[in-house]
């Protein structure tokens, strides 16, 4: 990190002795003189707006489902988990053949259910809302952190929104979701987090086309570096990334305080 930093103030290119060019790295990305800068940032914030709520409400969902006490639970648990662990190169593979516009699988049960089809990653409208939709298929990580969370919920308090005459919809409002909150906030940092550095799919699937729809930051700062082996700019590329991940982080923190429940603190018994 030390030495990135460093680099982000010179012009080192790996081959050539590198020169000190001050802020000239940082300036080029803020003053327009590098175009894909901004349509990188943009790019990456649409993925974030729209796949971390998505992937929290999916997964929270997905937990709820499997908190419920029913024959071969373990077994659903496993089978929901398992696509977290396969590597991202083979999810990317899988994916390039089931969103294929002419021969993959999503069009073709488009097409029995009589729906329109669509070009899916060939399309810049749909190439980042199809990445989200894959992102669903791995939140068996986040689902087991909030099937954690849910089996750390009292029972008593369940009973008591029972005996009060509470259906099962006051249960979650006004137990489930103020306890989960905690979870939910732990998961939405690591979402944020994982969102602004997405990569492997844009590098295998996409290669941040079409028309750049898809070069999220992460691929811009690759490309930077080892397509065109600007190391100092890439350095420069990376630290502004760190600096917006701790901002977006603390901000995140600071809201904390509005909307996490904390059942130790006065008054939120």
């Amino acid at each position: 990190m030390i030495a990135s930093f460093i680099f982000s103030f010179t012009d080192y290119n790996v081959i050539s002795r590198m020169n000190f060019v001050g802020l000239a790295n940082y300036r080029n990305l803020f003053d327009g003189t590098d175009p894909f800068f901004y349509k990188s940032l943009g790019v990456t914030a649409y993925y974030v707006l729209l796949g971390v709520p998505l992937q929290i409400v999916c997964s929270f969902l997905m937990a709820l489902l499997l908190n419920q006490n029913i024959q071969g639970r373990s077994i659903f648990r496993t089978i929901f988990y398992l696509p977290t662990i396969v590597p991202v190169v083979a999810s990317s593979v899988l994916f390039l053949w089931l969103l294929n516009p002419d021969i993959g699988l999503f069009n073709q049960i488009l097409e029995m259910l009589g729906l329109p089809t669509s070009q899916w990653i060939y399309s810049e409208r749909m190439a980042v809302p199809s990445l989200v939709l894959m992102s669903l298929w791995t939140i068996g990580g986040t689902t087991v952190i909030f099937l954690a969370g849910l089996q750390g919920v009292p029972r008593h308090l369940y009973e008591a929104v029972e005996v009060d005459g509470g259906k099962a919809r006051h249960r979650l409002l006004y137990v489930t979701i103020p306890l989960m909150t905690p979870t939910i906030f732990f998961n939405t940092v690591m979402g944020l987090i994982g969102g602004f550095q997405i990569f492997g799919q844009a590098y295998i699937m996409t290669q941040g086309g079409p028309n750049n729809a898809t070069l999220f930051y992460s691929y811009y700062l690759y490309r930077e570096a080892f397509d065109n082996f600007r190391m100092g700019s890439a350095s420069a590329i990376a630290w502004v990334l760190f600096v917006i991940i701790l901002a977006m982080t603390l901000l995140v923190f600071k809201s904390s305080n509005l909307w996490v429940f904390n059942e130790n603190e006065e008054g939120k018994r």
